[in-house]
């Protein structure tokens, strides 16, 4: 990453991963439960945890030795997990929301739209998404351990029992919604995610396409070099942010050479965070995306892994990031272009969004 600090990437994949992920939950089996953490005083424990509590830091946080191997691994793309995604309705319902083609889920049958009702005999039903997620995800986040779910299609109920497996992350998906359209659809940011954006978006340069369709949505973050090796992919240098840490700053660049030509569309939410939100501002401020939604969540903190006895880590806040045109976003987030109320719905968000894209393609093409 150019003329990056030193400890910045680990400073940022882990405090915008950890801060981010957490507080959403949307990837189900990609998280895991707090546990005990072995080896750790309980004087040491109390303490960081009574820290944590109030110490007036915001994202201050504390991560069980299960939960920092976890988050380190997913950062590197990969997870143990079962392969289902989840989602909480405003009364608690729990319902599977998508099932990846390769997993354990889809091969005991388990289908988008089921209710979830139990993880190994624990009621899920009222429960915050990121406690489900930890449930499925399990104390001990290795694959090869099973886990029982019990379903409901219709009025039939049954359960099955899954296995955990390593699966890759998928988070960088490409497709084309309509002929010309390159929409990828990043969930987040870690190892290879930059190379992926990079060849999506000289593949749609090379086949003539009309326009990208970037979907953030629902995007929490994650490793920082590669939110700015995407937006490289869109810019010819430049600034993409800046960092700034003890009263220094330093510039966060895009390398020279990205695509400047094809028209494209940034498609946001409340879920769209951290190193999703530089990426989203760097791409505005240079007048080089449209972007359209919802605002953004507002997290431009950046948590500095301090570790403890034992293993565990606790978070804290140690600087913030701007992007280009030298905006906080912590607490404020990024205002669309175009804004979408959220109660419009999703397929509202996208269909504004095609519209804006289409809108733009027509007059690049004059």
């Amino acid at each position: 990453m150019s003329g990056s600090h030193p400890h910045l990437r680990l400073q940022l994949a882990l405090g915008l991963v950890f801060g981010a992920v957490l507080a959403t939950g949307a990837t189900a089996g990609a998280w895991g439960s707090e546990g005990r953490p072995p080896a750790l005083s309980v004087s040491a424990d109390a303490a960081a945890r009574h820290w944590v509590e109030h110490s007036g830091d915001r994202w201050a946080a504390y991560y069980s030795p299960q939960q920092y191997a976890v988050m380190t691994e997913a950062l590197d793309g990969r997870y143990a997990g079962v392969g289902l995604w989840v989602v909480r309705s405003p009364s608690g319902v729990v319902t599977v929301s998508q099932v990846r083609g390769d997993g354990p889920a889809a091969r005991a049958s388990v289908r988008a739209g089921e209710r979830l009702l139990a993880v190994d005999g624990r009621k899920v039903t009222g429960l915050p998404v990121t406690e489900v997620v930890a449930l499925l995800r399990g104390g001990s986040p290795v694959a090869g351990t099973d886990v029982s779910l019990t379903l409901q299609r219709g009025k039939q109920l049954r359960t099955v029992t899954l296995r955990r497996q390593l699966l890759d992350a998928e988070d960088v998906v490409v497709d084309h919604p309509v002929t010309g359209i390159t929409r990828i659809v990043v969930s987040a940011f870690t190892t290879g995610t930059g190379d992926q954006v990079e060849a999506a978006v000289q593949q749609s340069a090379a086949d003539r396409g009309r326009g990208i369709l970037l979907d953030l949505r629902g995007n929490s973050g994650g490793l920082l070099e590669e939110s700015v090796e995407s937006a490289s992919s869109l810019l010819d240098g430049g600034p993409v942010g800046s960092y700034r840490d003890d009263g220094r700053t330093y510039p966060l660049t895009a390398e020279p050479g990205g695509n400047t030509g094809l028209p494209v569309v940034v498609l946001v939410d409340g879920g769209t965070m951290s190193a999703a939100e530089l990426l989203t501002g760097a791409l505005q401020d240079r007048g080089r995306a449209v972007v359209v939604g919802s605002r953004t969540f507002g997290k431009g903190a950046v948590q500095q892994p301090d570790p403890l006895p034992g293993g565990a880590v606790v978070e804290r806040t140690v600087g913030h990031y701007r992007t280009p045109d030298g905006h906080d976003l912590d607490g404020t987030g990024i205002t669309p272009d175009v804004p979408v109320p959220p109660a419009d719905g999703a397929p509202a968000a996208e269909r504004t969004a095609m519209t804006v894209l289409n809108d733009l393609a027509g007059l690049d093409s004059q």
